[in-house]
């Protein structure tokens, strides 16, 4: 069943596992051992609307182990697993061969894993199914190429616009002149206007394609992974060990 997730983890809307970051940052002192914390669950209080931007259910782990809180920062789905994905679309299960199984690939469910076996969720927390290699199908997935990217020069990192980029030396050719230390653009869906994870000084924030800042210069690492397109938030830490989700707004989930 293990084979399965890595199928599904490649294939799917991943969350958790982006990049690591590549920088040599100072590593910021750990720590220390927290006692473990006991989490009060509340069922069915999900739909609390604070921010119509994010999800109503956000990932977050706790004693070692992913739940999923609501926007107020409670727990809806107790915390039990290894990994736990936003919910999103699951394009092997909607392709699939089983009928019966495609209905378990629309956004109404969640991949979580848990003694690695692979389990959809609904929004309750039940498993409602458990993944098998012989449903999965296979994602057509339309290629879209990017308007934006980076570009190093003399070892510091810019933006370029693909269409209006033909000489490093001119530098109105740059959408963002390169300063900064580190620049990755982040799979999303509006591809005119894509966020930015950059790092300056030895921390990392988000800009946007016209140098905004988006999210401050303020943290140890900010993971370049698919939770920016599925969740429009973004996987941030402090302390580079403890990671936890923000909004555009900087606030903290």
């Amino acid at each position: 069943m293990k084979k399965v997730f890595n199928v599904v983890f490649i294939l799917i809307s991943i969350s958790f596992f982006g990049q690591s970051k590549t920088l040599n940052n100072n590593k910021l002192a750990s720590k220390k051992n927290s006692p473990t914390k006991s989490v009060k669950v509340i069922p069915q209080n999900n739909s609390i609307v604070l921010n119509e931007n994010v999800p109503l259910l956000i990932p977050q782990k706790i004693n070692e182990n992913y739940g999923y809180i609501n926007q107020n920062g409670k727990f809806i789905i107790a915390p039990e697993y290894h990994i736990a994905m936003f919910f999103a679309e699951d394009c092997n299960l909607l392709n699939s061969p089983n009928a019966k199984a495609k209905k378990f690939g629309t956004g109404q469910f969640a991949t979580v894993e848990k003694n690695n076996i692979s389990y959809r969720i609904n929004k309750t927390g039940k498993k409602v199914y458990q993944y098998k290699a012989a449903d999965l199908g296979r994602c057509n997935i339309e290629f879209k190429k990017q308007l934006f990217h980076a570009y190093i020069l003399n070892g510091s990192y810019g933006i370029i616009e693909d269409s209006k980029f033909s000489d490093a030396k001119n530098p109105s050719h740059f959408r963002i002149y390169p300063k900064y230390e580190y620049l990755h653009i982040l799979e999303g869906d509006d591809l005119s206007n894509p966020m930015i994870v950059a790092s300056n000084k030895d921390k990392f924030g988000v800009i946007d394609v016209n140098n905004n800042i988006i999210i401050p210069f303020e943290y140890a690492d900010i993971k370049r992974n698919y939770s920016w397109k599925l969740g429009k938030m973004f996987e941030v830490t402090k302390d580079d060990k403890n990671y936890y989700y923000i909004d555009t707004n900087n606030k903290s989930y």
